[in-house]
């Protein structure tokens, strides 16, 4: 992997720009992420993420937020419909960890027909009554032992699929009160509460290939960076936490961070995490978070190189029967 940058890029619209594809063929990113702004049809996003890869010459990762709920990038009338997270789990009951699992296992069907490989879930967040909005339904549990199984289940669903999960967001979003697109969180909650519940199923999901850091202050913990740029918490998610895989941002743009997007990526990278993600697709934006990026090397690249290396083949399904069985976990005609 030498030569690539620190970095996944996004691109403006359902199609590759020459400029955009001159670009990517010159500055390397490790991975492209799509929004749905790059998405219409099946047979166009076939053509996009062939085309990604086309310009970077590789079989590079294409990531995609595909959760269910409000965050669905892909959805009617080419892709199925899925309840929000914490919706479904309330309605599965006892079975939610196996509803879990069918879903993504799904889920995973839909992203490798169009050439998607890298799914942004499981989210191990717990909520909390006072959970923003933006996050709370999208968290699968209240307490760390359910949110454990459920995220467990995602994973395998998805690798089961063929795609590779990413675990987010490091090391606990639950406490966050504003929108951290908006504005930063700052979590005041001791770091005895914070270990025993928020980083909890973190820690039990640590074996996952990937991870995306939470652009959250933790008080407790480093009063004056967020996790992202932070290297005390980025300690903590290697160290304690027990993360090895390959680490993210959350996305660079977003408003909880200070800084140009240049100061941004290179504080993140400084920090311990291994990867800079950029979303909006913007050239003039990606051109200078490469820039600050550098290239992938060291542990950074010997990470990426394990993590592709885990990318699989899609196991068999009969996809008629797994929805079958969904459909009965979800309206209370199966116990397990």
């Amino acid at each position: 992997m030498a030569g690539l940058s620190a970095a996944i890029l996004g691109c403006d619209g359902p199609r590759l720009t020459p400029r955009e594809r001159a670009f990517f063929a010159e500055a390397q990113p490790w991975g492209f992420i799509l929004f749905a702004r790059n998405l219409q049809t099946p047979d166009q996003v076939r053509r996009l993420t062939s085309a990604l890869r086309d310009a970077v010459g590789r079989d590079a990762p294409v990531l995609i937020d595909q959760e269910g709920g409000r965050v669905q990038r892909m959805g009617p009338p080419h892709w199925r419909q899925w309840l929000p997270p914490l919706d479904q789990m309330a309605r599965a009951g006892d079975d939610a960890p196996r509803a879990m699992e069918l879903r993504y296992r799904l889920i995973a069907e839909e992203l490798r027909a169009v050439g998607i490989d890298v799914n942004c879930a499981p989210c191990c967040d717990l909520a909390e009554p006072d959970t923003h909005p933006v996050l709370r339904n999208r968290c699968y549990g209240t307490d760390p032992d359910t949110v454990t199984a459920a995220a467990r289940a995602v994973a395998k669903g998805l690798r089961a699929g063929g795609v590779l999960p990413v675990l987010k967001h490091m090391p606990g979003h639950g406490r966050a009160l504003v929108d951290s697109h908006l504005s930063l969180p700052v979590v005041t909650a001791a770091a005895e509460t914070l270990r025993a519940h928020d980083f909890a199923p973190f820690a039990a999901l640590a074996d996952l290939p990937m991870a995306m850091t939470a652009h959250i202050v933790y008080t407790a913990l480093d009063p004056d960076r967020p996790a992202t740029a932070s290297p005390t918490v980025l300690r903590l998610i290697r160290e304690e936490l027990g993360f090895s895989g390959l680490l993210m941002t959350d996305d660079i743009s977003m408003e909880a961070l200070s800084g140009d997007l240049a100061t941004r990526s290179a504080a993140a990278l400084k920090a311990g995490c291994d990867l800079v993600l950029h979303c909006t697709g913007h050239l003039d934006e990606m051109e200078r978070v490469v820039g600050a990026a550098g290239r992938l090397s060291g542990t950074a690249m010997l990470r990426a190189e394990a993590a592709l290396a885990v990318r699989s083949a899609p196991a068999p399904i009969d996809i008629a029967a797994a929805e079958a069985e969904l459909e009965a976990l979800l309206n209370g005609r199966v116990h397990g």
